[in-house]
């Protein structure tokens, strides 16, 4: 990944808005800086093997003697139990686990990591993140903690749940289990899986890129086609209600694809709204940036004030002024800072521990 200013862009991204110390818990003087703040912290978040603190005294059992409020989230690559519980990994590995990444090929048959998406890595701590307002919340209430953990294993997983469910249905008799009425009951992989056959739920080429076309249900189909002046198309083909992708009418699919190649992209999703039917881009990571909609949500944060270009948090409140993040910080820039404003202590403490190696190579 890009190197920004000395730091990779996943430090400036992920370390946004936060303040930062270091304490190096092999020292027993920074073991003691911790259940300092512990002490009135609400959350602590072990993002290591799990056990890590536990093993320096500063695990669940160890805080809440400091704090019963506490709320411990653990969050690893494979969670605290399992077969691979103790696997060292790296974050596809947890995508490749839940078959989210389908291998490439090379013209010579070899086999490799295509581009993708990463999602347990970051879904991970999406739940994880759930699971901590909640426990916080039962603390407030009740002034019990917990002890939570996520493995972003499972976190992948869990995002992919329509596909594994859809296979683990179709283990039951086809008494039980059918396919959708649109595609005759066949049980066929979910929409997600990928649609080489559909015609009206389709990726097609326009003048300059490509659009997703997305008229399966009847009212869509028919307004497309009266937009684009073929009614014929309706009249031969008008389709059932709802869901019919109208599979495998490959005289149509080739109508479709001559017709969309005589506009830009830009210019079909704005005929779409102006027509009442349902096509929408098809961006590239790269390409996501200069679209409208991007612009108008999001945008990015300049890399002037944020070290890199990112883009924002993607929840609005409504009738508030967005809180504009700081900077990632450096490790341990806030040592000092955090130290006297939050735990009291005097640029002497402080002073003090640093000689003793409690703050370690920090600053």
């Amino acid at each position: 990944w890009p190197i920004i200013e000395d730091s990779s862009l996943l430090h400036w991204h992920i370390h946004r808005g936060k303040r930062s110390i270091t304490l190096d818990l092999k020292t027993e003087e920074a073991k003691d800086v911790f259940r300092d703040l512990v002490r009135d912290a609400d959350v602590v978040i072990e993002a290591m093997r799990p056990g890590a603190l536990a093993k320096r005294g500063l695990g669940f059992e160890d805080l809440k003697e400091i704090n019963p409020r506490i709320v411990f989230c653990t969050i690893s690559g494979y969670g605290m139990t399992g077969p691979y519980a103790d696997l060292p990994s790296h974050g596809i590995a947890y995508d490749t686990w839940a078959g989210l990444v389908k291998p490439g090929y090379t013209e010579d048959g070899l086999p490799f990591i295509p581009e993708h998406p990463s999602v347990g890595i970051h879904a991970g701590p999406l739940f994880a993140a759930f699971g901590v307002l909640a426990g916080v919340i039962r603390a407030r209430e009740t002034g019990q903690g917990c002890f939570l953990e996520v493995a972003q294993s499972d976190a992948s997983a869990a995002m992919d749940w329509l596909r594994s469910e859809t296979f683990k249905a179709y283990e039951r008799p086809e008494s039980e289990v059918t396919g959708n009425k649109a595609d005759n009951y066949e049980r066929r992989a979910p929409g997600t899986a990928g649609m080489t056959t559909g015609v009206r739920y389709q990726i097609y080429e326009s003048s300059d890129s490509h659009i997703l076309f997305m008229a399966s249900e009847q009212e869509f189909w028919k307004n497309f086609c009266a937009g684009v002046d073929r009614m014929d198309l309706f009249e031969k083909w008008p389709g059932s209600k709802f869901g019919d992708h109208a599979k495998d009418n490959m005289e149509l699919r080739k109508i479709l694809a001559e017709i969309f190649k005589t506009k830009t992209t830009a210019e079909w999703v704005i005929w779409s709204g102006e027509h009442n039917t349902t096509i929408a881009p098809v961006n590239t990571p790269e390409t996501l940036a200069r679209d409208p909609q991007f612009i108008d949500r999001l945008g990015f944060m300049p890399h002037e004030t944020h070290g890199a270009d990112m883009i924002p948090y993607p929840v609005k409140f409504l009738g508030e002024e967005p809180v504009d993040p700081t900077p990632a910080p450096t490790a341990g820039q806030h040592n000092d800072e955090v130290l006297e404003e939050v735990l009291g202590y005097t640029a002497e403490q402080v002073a003090s521990l640093r000689q003793a190696g409690a703050l370690g190579e920090g600053r």
